[in-house]
């Protein structure tokens, strides 16, 4: 025989955990939603799209980290608190979505911009790791062209100094040279002289002779006067030109330690290689739409998605809740006023018997006062008058 349950004695229906877990990410009350039966599948929807948003956003934070983080276990902890902010962002947003507003513009647009926002960023270091390949390439090819673009903006910068110290190099060895020159076609007519070979034809040293190696002698000596007073700056144009170069040397050192494959250099590596490709350009943002409608599933879900019964009995339960306030804050404001009304009345009765009960004895007090005051001749009337203010009358209550 089967037994017969009443009707208001049947089971309830016992969500799974991970059913539970689902609503909670879709924001759903559970107490609510239990009794509701078409919308239980509809939230476990919503559910599983915070799911993967949260997981996708996760991934793609972890390892925008770990592009600039050299310690994975921090990279990983950082993704987790990054994607617990989405999380919690995107839950915001679902939780705002009802049946009653989803058709006012205004509030939706803003979840979308902010929704999109999100989206738009969290696509960029998932791009990055599919196209990361290319994308070391690229960034190999961009580091090579920042250090030649550094080359040259240093030869730039010290080009007017170099050109000036070389010029007065030139210069100077011009000088010199000139002079040098003098000197050995001095020495050559002299020896020249004193061979037979040239000038008057004898042999020997002569009147001649004497003559040109005089000459050679002043010119020679001319030279090394203008040699030492030369070499110094020589010399220390020589170091200021080394001086030059090894500032250059190690400007482009310390430029190339600035070099890296971080996150911004991706982006900017993936820019360049977007601009040439076509091909790469249509599935990049093809990508790039795709990842973004990963950020958007809660919101679109919960926006397409038709309500239910749920929508109907958490405002039915949200009014009835307003309606219990009020009336628990009007009672309650009764109950003072009733409170404040027995305690105004009962304070009045013993205010009045205590003044009652105590006229006789405040006049016998007095008569005390008069006599003491009758007897003694040396106290005023003023005075007793403040005493008796004193030690009889009362004081108004402030």
């Amino acid at each position: 025989m089967e037994r017969n349950v009443p009707v208001s004695q049947r089971e309830s229906y016992n969500p799974t955990p991970f059913s539970g877990f689902l609503w909670w990410l879709a924001t759903a009350e559970k107490e609510i939603l239990v009794d509701s039966v078409v919308d239980r599948n509809r939230y476990r929807i919503i559910g599983m799209t915070v799911l993967a948003t949260w997981a996708f956003a996760t991934f793609t934070w972890t390892y925008f980290f770990s592009t600039f983080v050299d310690s994975l276990a921090i990279a990983i902890a950082l993704g987790l608190f990054m994607g617990f902010i989405i999380l919690t962002i995107d839950r915001a947003l679902i939780k705002g979505i009802t049946k009653f507003n989803k058709r006012k513009l205004a509030p939706l647009l803003f979840r979308g911009l902010l929704a999109l926002t999100i989206g738009t960023f969290m696509a960029q270091p998932a791009v990055l790791y599919m196209f990361d390949k290319e994308i070391k390439l690229q960034t190999s090819l961009d580091n090579e062209k920042k250090k030649m673009l550094k080359q040259a903006e240093l030869v730039t910068l010290y080009k007017t100094p170099k050109e000036a110290l070389t010029k007065e190099q030139t210069i100077l060895k011009t000088e010199l040279s000139a002079k040098a020159d003098l000197v050995n076609t001095a020495r050559n007519n002299f020896l020249a002289e004193t061979d037979g070979s040239g000038g008057s034809g004898k042999v020997g040293i002569k009147d001649i002779a004497i003559a040109k190696r005089n000459e050679y002698q002043k010119l020679d000596a001319e030279y090394q006067n203008l040699l030492r007073s030369t070499q110094p700056k020589l010399d220390s144009n020589d170091a200021a030109l080394g001086n030059i170069d090894d500032k250059i040397k190690a400007e482009e050192a310390n430029f190339l330690l600035y070099l890296n494959n971080g996150f911004l250099t991706r982006v900017e590596a993936l820019s360049n290689l977007l601009k040439n490709n076509p091909a790469l350009q249509f599935r990049y943002y093809l990508i790039v739409f795709i990842l973004m409608l990963i950020e958007l599933m809660p919101v679109i879900a919960k926006t397409i998605l038709p309500s239910g019964s749920y929508d109907e009995k958490v405002m039915l339960r949200e009014e009835m809740e307003i309606d219990i306030a009020h009336s628990n804050m009007r009672k309650e404001q009764q109950l003072k006023e009733i409170y404040n009304q027995l305690a105004f009345e009962n304070d009045s009765d013993a205010i009045a018997a205590f003044f009652s009960l105590t006229r006789e004895d405040r006049r016998d007090k007095i008569n005390g006062f008069s006599k003491k005051w009758k007897d003694d001749n040396h106290q005023t009337f003023d005075g007793f008058w403040e005493k008796m203010k004193k030690e009889i009358l009362t004081k108004q209550e402030n």
